[in-house]
């Protein structure tokens, strides 16, 4: 059998190679367990080290021509395809999980973005994190990482659907609860109307577009089923590049703030986390049907955010930083952690 290594000269030379051989191989096999991680980090970096500006330019242009939605749109019509109807029945009947999925986005969240407030810091990232705070779980990435670990992506489809309904009408008074740690109000309205609109235009239309091509249309399930999962990460690579493409500018500017802001939003997840942990441990839910309470009670949606700041606080830019800066880090400390839980396998369509 041919080796991969191979040296000419002593025995010296032939150890150092074999050495250096053996840590490539170690290296190689770390990046392809960890390659989500990896390519999250290298599209933030290559990002922002662009002097350039190419790179940030066009994520600019492409998300000022409906490119997320598009984006989106993408990621539900192949969920939809990947859905397996035991899988379906099982998510829309897990109204436990969607309970103790619940507590950690409506109430944990809210809670510890209030004891953050204590600590002294700038008005902005406060308000920055309690929009954060009160925000939904996001359309797509917790879908993605829910069946990329392992979980019932079904239930993560139903705690996006629901948990984004009931936060139209939920917002409004836990941000203004918030706003009174720090001696803020604010009036916070929102178009319901739309962003019901706007979810089933976005998640459920395409879903279920995705349920049918499967049915009529198995040879393309069987085509492509496999690869469903690795296409959806690369599709949430693109969003985090867009997102991380409009701050990149306050980025460089912003400096020290930058850290600080890194340091709380890592501990803030890293704190929901646990929290979600705690349920899952609580609710005695095994491998399968925990992995949705992980993601879903964790990440939080980032354009609705973006509306509120701008809307609401243009006088805080700071906001909008701390609000990119959360979903970066968020979906990068959860891209590991699924990573983890899927261990070095490939996680197929179904489970």
């Amino acid at each position: 059998m041919q080796s991969d290594c191979q040296w000419e000269g002593g025995v010296v030379d032939g150890v150092a190679l074999f050495v250096l051989c053996r840590d490539q191989k170690k290296m190689l096999k770390w990046i392809r367990k960890y390659w989500f991680l990896c390519a999250l980090s290298a599209v933030c970096l290559l990002t922002l080290a662009d002097g350039t500006g190419i790179l940030a330019g066009a994520g600019l242009w492409l998300k000022q021509h409906r490119a997320p939605e598009l984006n989106i749109v993408v990621i539900f019509l192949l969920s939809g395809l990947a859905l397996s109807p035991k899988q379906l029945s099982s998510g829309l009947g897990d109204v436990g999980g969607l309970l103790f999925t619940a507590v950690n986005i409506f109430i944990v969240a809210p809670l510890l973005a209030a004891v953050f407030s204590l600590i002294p810091m700038d008005t902005g990232i406060v308000i920055g994190l309690f929009l954060v705070a009160v925000m939904p779980p996001t359309l797509s990435s917790g879908v993605v990482m829910t069946a990329a670990a392992g979980g019932n992506a079904a239930h993560a489809l139903v705690t996006t659907v629901a948990a984004n309904s009931v936060s139209v009408f939920t917002i409004p008074y836990a941000f203004s609860l918030l706003l009174i740690f720090i001696g803020q109000s604010a009036a916070v309205t929102i178009d319901k109307a739309a962003i019901m609109l706007k979810i089933a235009a976005l998640v459920i239309v395409p879903l279920a577009v995705g349920m049918l091509l499967k049915y009529f249309f198995a040879s393309i399930y069987a085509r492509i089923g496999h690869k469903i999962n690795t296409i959806n990460q690369w599709l949430i690579l693109f969003i985090v590049w867009l997102a991380f493409s409009q701050t990149r500018g306050m980025l460089i500017d912003s400096g020290l703030t930058v850290g600080l802001i890194l340091a709380m939003v890592f501990f803030y997840h890293g704190l929901l986390l646990i929290s979600g942990w705690l349920l899952i441990r609580l609710s005695g839910r095994e491998k399968g049907r925990r992995e949705s309470i992980l993601f879903m009670g964790g990440q939080k949606t980032l354009p609705l955010s973006i509306i509120l700041q701008v809307s609401l606080f243009p006088q805080y830019p700071v906001a909008l930083l701390v609000c990119v800066l959360h979903h970066i880090v968020h979906l990068i400390m959860d891209g590991y952690i699924v990573q983890r839980l899927g261990g070095a396998r490939q996680v197929g369509p179904n489970r």
